[in-house]
């Protein structure tokens, strides 16, 4: 990822803080704070540790990720007088006025994190963080904490398989932004893929706030509008060069056009000219970076055809295409027959530059159909896009974190169920990677700093 300026580092935090406010929090965490209050055990040492029960997506790991964002959190946690008098009025009138005092002074100078780096590989039942401090502000902390990690370790987890799917070499690019649950989830989305080994986003905040590169080509909305080639402006280009003169692009896309008709036995009368118009004017625009989307109407009798003549302009000017979008229709399949016309048009035309033409399918990619993708198109250069099953998790809308008390006052806490599944293993812990002698396959293991007989008066005193 590139690195954000001193400037977006700061517009990272002032987003975490106006996302992610003290009241951003359950109305019981509040009570409970006011009974430890009351009772006069709000300062007491206490720790609480934060996982999940079960390995997402039904593999067998997750990755660790909102670490930065809870330290952003816990930085700025600090209730104002706005803050304060809402919590006066929700809360039960017979609260005692000076805990609202106690709350107005309350910060997390007191408290520490202990946790796995962020992008880490976890599993279940592992504590991914350890936060402690005094009981009440701890508490407090519950809600928040776990926002901020649950839906970003998941997509980052999602991410991860994505690319698994894909392999090494496949480029991905993150485009759900408009499909995620709201704005603020389709940020974390653009953050957390590209941890989870996203190459690209098409989502322009993400990339100025944390850097991260971001890609985009045409709608099919813009290929519509179009009608005919005389709404093309301006119809000349300059060549790359630097010839002053500037060529009548129009003839000469139809005199490729008509080449390449030839070339591939295809139909002129079946060709949009208003899709020509719209690939024209996009080339002129952007003579470098021309990648339009071609299945507005048909890849093989209208946009593949369109595409190549405007790309033999380009190269023939000096220029360089990028290449095609294809979103829609049987992706693999597609790869292959427009990777065939592209070394066609490269042998017959003697134009190098469209064996380094790229393929970008977007057409509801899930993680099976990736793998798919892989397997069929294995020596065809397609970059991914992918939005709907990448961000909405569609698999599995939630990680299940949790945030058990483990500790107070020194003594290990444990809580035993009806559900042995949410029985919780009491002590605060460390976290081990265990390597096999080849240095490939790990483990995680658990070192339990409660002995054996602290364990068994703990269950005793249940």
């Amino acid at each position: 990822m590139a690195a954000p300026s001193r400037n977006t580092c700061g517009l990272t935090e002032r987003s975490v803080r106006e996302r992610v406010p003290p009241l951003l929090n359950d109305l019981y965490q509040f009570t409970m704070a006011y009974a430890y209050w009351r009772a006069g055990r709000h300062q007491e040492p206490a720790v609480f540790e934060l996982f999940f029960r079960d390995n997402p997506f039904g593999g067998g790991f997750s990755l660790f990720a909102g670490l930065h964002d809870c330290l952003l959190f816990l930085r700025s946690f600090r209730f104002s007088d706005e803050d304060v008098e809402f919590l006066r009025s929700v809360l039960p009138p017979a609260t005692d006025p000076a805990f609202f005092q106690f709350l107005r002074g309350l910060d997390c100078s007191g408290v520490t994190v202990r946790s796995v780096p962020e992008g880490t590989v976890v599993f279940a039942r592992v504590p991914l963080m350890e936060v402690a401090g005094p009981l009440a502000v701890v508490q407090l902390l519950e809600t928040s904490l776990l926002c901020l990690v649950n839906y970003a370790s998941l997509v980052c987890s999602n991410a991860a398989r994505f690319r698994l799917a894909a392999g090494p070499r496949r480029r991905l690019l993150e485009m759900g932004l408009r499909r995620a649950q709201g704005p603020d989830g389709g940020l974390t989305a653009s953050r957390y893929t590209h941890i989870g080994g996203f190459d690209l986003t098409s989502n322009v905040q993400a990339g100025f706030l944390f850097g991260i590169p971001v890609a985009g080509t045409m709608a099919h909305s813009y290929v519509t509008s179009f009608n005919s080639l005389e709404e093309v402006w301006p119809q000349t280009l300059a060549a790359a060069n630097g010839d002053p003169e500037p060529v009548d692009v129009i003839s000469l896309t139809k005199g490729w056009l008509s080449r390449v008709c030839e070339l591939l036995g295809a139909e002129p009368e079946k060709i949009r000219e208003g899709e020509l118009a719209a690939f024209l004017s996009y080339a002129v625009a952007y003579p470098q970076n021309f990648l339009p989307v071609i299945d507005s109407y048909s890849v093989g009798c209208s946009g593949l055809l369109n595409f190549c003549a405007v790309a033999l302009t380009l190269c023939e000017l000096g220029h360089r295409p990028v290449g095609v979008r294809l979103d829609s229709g049987d992706l693999c399949k597609q790869s292959v027959d427009v990777r065939r016309v592209f070394r066609l048009c490269s042998e017959h035309f003697s134009i190098p530059a469209f064996d380094s033409l790229i393929i970008v399918g977007t057409n509801n990619i899930s993680e099976q159909s990736l793998a798919e993708l892989n397997k069929k198109v294995k020596g065809v250069n397609v970059m991914v896009g992918v939005g709907t099953h990448l961000v909405t998790c569609t698999k599995q809308p939630s990680l299940g974190c949790v945030y058990k008390l483990v500790e107070v006052r020194g003594r290990p806490r444990m809580k035993i169920s009806e559900d042995p599944e949410k029985s919780t293993v009491p002590g605060r812990k460390a976290v081990y990677r265990l390597v096999d002698a080849d240095g490939e396959n790990s483990l995680v293991s658990l070192a339990y700093t409660v002995l054996e007989s602290q364990l068994e008066s703990t269950l005793n005193g249940l």
